[in-house]
């Protein structure tokens, strides 16, 4: 590899011996991709594998995380979106190059470059959107990317955007403020000035993860849900082993996709440390169990901490699961394409839970999660509704994708061969690091 010519060779050492060494096998299980880091340990190390994995569109079949002294391993089962393993040689080739320098190169931030970005939380109701999105087109800014999670009456939303007239991003201090002033009016709305905020960001961090500490910050968890219709909340316990050093997180959940990123990014930001965790997918549940410490080596202390943690990983599960119909918006982009659809939403009384908002080479592809005014399930004749006055070639309504659990998984480790010997023996050793941390009773 090319060095920099900054690093002397001491440097250049301790990058070689703190890299990670990485795997992909397609041999040792028959219904997965294998993937196995290998290296020192770092702290973030493990959220950083997962943001790489998760934003190449993979599905976490099975996970084993095991790191005692300095040294640490990491063994995914992972597939496409499909449920299928993994064939194409440059999404391999690319999951090595991008796991392979962690230490020394922070992974890809998934963040929009070279564009402004707005940062709001604040009360959600229906209509805010459309408030938001009218008030953005009325200042001649064009929104170019957004996300938009909901979660117990509140909303945080990353917008991406640029000057219309420049096509850059904004840097008139004046329309700038002009923006801030008028999104938080919008924001604040009659009764919630307290916590309404606007932010014009320049840091450069990973989306999803900004949207978890937004909603972090904006105390999420400790609100009472609105409405909950699906009577499927996920399951969340800590024990605390304090004679052994670690706190155990056991979760049950529904599965979905990035759900493992979801869990890791809120324990870490939370500056807890993950030595141990196993996790495997049932037909459509997640079983996930986690080991952890504070930065500074003590596990959970008081059962108010014990009862946060639980709160803030089921708010960090729950926030992605949004509830209602998915619709995808594909039609070319222009100057106020969202404030109309979202005014459109609005008049036809629709609430957006959830939003996916991207443009590509003048092409908005939009996904919008929605429900009626109070959170119910929205009748066909109101969609065909919208769909008429936006444009049925436009907008349709979006089969829902779902992770394959036809059957319950093999012991793929046991009849896979070799390669299944070497994950058995690395399962094993995780059994019985567990075993003589006393978390479990045999290993045998």
């Amino acid at each position: 590899m090319a060095w920099p010519s900054y690093l002397d060779e001491y440097e250049k050492l301790v990058i070689r011996m703190t890299t990670p060494r990485v795997s992909v096998d397609n041999a040792g299980c028959s219904n997965a991709t294998r993937v196995t880091i290998d290296s020192a340990r770092k702290h973030k190390t493990l959220l950083e594998a997962v943001q790489v994995l998760t934003d190449l569109n993979l599905l976490f079949k099975k996970a084993y995380v095991s790191s005692d002294g300095k040294w640490f391993m990491d063994v995914f089962h992972v597939t496409d979106l499909d449920g299928n393993k993994l064939i194409d040689e440059g999404v391999i080739s690319n999951i090595e190059k991008c796991l392979g320098k962690l230490h020394y190169s922070p992974p890809p931030s998934k963040c929009v470059d070279d564009l402004t970005a707005l940062e709001l939380t604040g009360n959600d109701r229906v209509g805010l959107l459309s408030e938001v999105f009218a008030v953005l087109s009325d200042l001649q800014v064009n929104v170019v990317e957004s996300k938009v999670w909901t979660h117990n009456g509140r909303i945080a939303s990353l917008i991406y955007v640029k000057d219309c007239e420049s096509g850059y991003p904004i840097e008139d201090k004046q329309k700038i403020h002009r923006i801030v002033t008028r999104l938080r009016n919008v924001l604040e709305g009659d009764t919630n000035i307290r916590s309404a905020k606007t932010v014009i960001s320049l840091a450069v961090t990973h989306t999803e993860r900004r949207l978890h500490q937004m909603m972090f910050t904006d105390r999420d968890y400790e609100r009472k849900p609105i409405i909950r219709t699906n009577g499927d909340s996920p399951i969340v316990s800590v024990q605390n082993c304090l004679e052994r050093g670690y706190s155990g997180v056991n979760i049950n959940c529904k599965d979905r996709a990035k759900l493992l990123f979801d869990v890791v990014c809120t324990l870490t930001d939370m500056e807890y440390v993950i030595f141990h965790a196993t996790v495997k997918t049932v037909f459509s549940r997640a079983n996930m169990e986690f080991f952890i410490r504070h930065i500074d080596g003590t596990p959970i202390s008081s059962e108010a901490e014990k009862q946060r943690v639980i709160l803030c990983v089921r708010a960090a599960i729950e926030r992605r699961a949004s509830e209602g119909l998915q619709l995808e918006l594909l039609a070319d982009d222009k100057a106020g394409l969202l404030a109309d659809v979202m005014r459109t939403f609005r008049e036809n009384s629709l609430n957006v839970t959830r939003a996916d908002i991207a443009t590509t080479l003048d092409t908005a592809r939009n996904v919008f999660y929605v429900t009626d005014s109070i959170g119910n399930p929205v009748d066909s004749k109101t969609i065909e509704t919208v769909r008429h006055q936006i444009g049925f070639d436009k907008l349709r309504v979006k089969e829902i994708s779902s992770i394959n659990h036809e059957k319950e998984e093999r012991d793929d480790e046991a009849t896979a061969g070799v390669g299944g010997a070497v994950l058995e023996s690395l399962g094993s050793l995780v059994k019985k690091n567990l075993y003589n941390l006393g978390f479990i009773g045999s290993y045998s």
